[in-house]
């Protein structure tokens, strides 16, 4: 999945949780970020369970967190994408100090060999609900 088909897929779950037929979210004040991280292949494994451990928890615990998604590059899994929307910089703030967000740093610190964080500017997020 490339970045714009992950952009698609991020806003159409946003529309969907927002509720409606068809959907325009608007985005004021919305911090929305995309991670591009390379993980050590050998340990995608474990990479993939702290990440959806981080995500589940981030999405249960704090209100701020709209929308979390992680994907990797079907050619080469050890490239993976997240999608982020924060409902604002507080919230992302809030989300980088949380218990489960330092634990994960810490348990993948030694699988990922880089990342990058690009800070987007939404031009539009819409989409059916069904």
């Amino acid at each position: 999945m490339n970045t714009k088909q992950l952009f698609v897929f991020g806003a159409s779950v946003l529309a969907v949780a927002f509720g409606g037929g068809a959907v325009a979210q608007q985005t004021n004040g919305q911090y929305i970020q995309v991670a591009e991280i390379e993980i050590d292949p050998a340990q995608l494994e474990a990479y993939r369970a702290a990440v959806q451990e981080q995500i589940e928890a981030a999405i249960r615990v704090e209100p701020g967190v709209l929308v979390l998604y992680a994907v990797s590059d079907k050619d080469n899994p050890a490239r993976v994408k997240v999608f982020e929307i924060y409902r604002d910089v507080d919230a992302y703030r809030s989300h980088l100090a949380s218990e489960h967000f330092k634990k994960y740093k810490a348990t993948t610190e030694k699988m990922v060999k880089s990342l990058k964080l690009v800070q987007t500017a939404p031009i539009m997020l819409g989409a059916k609900s069904k």
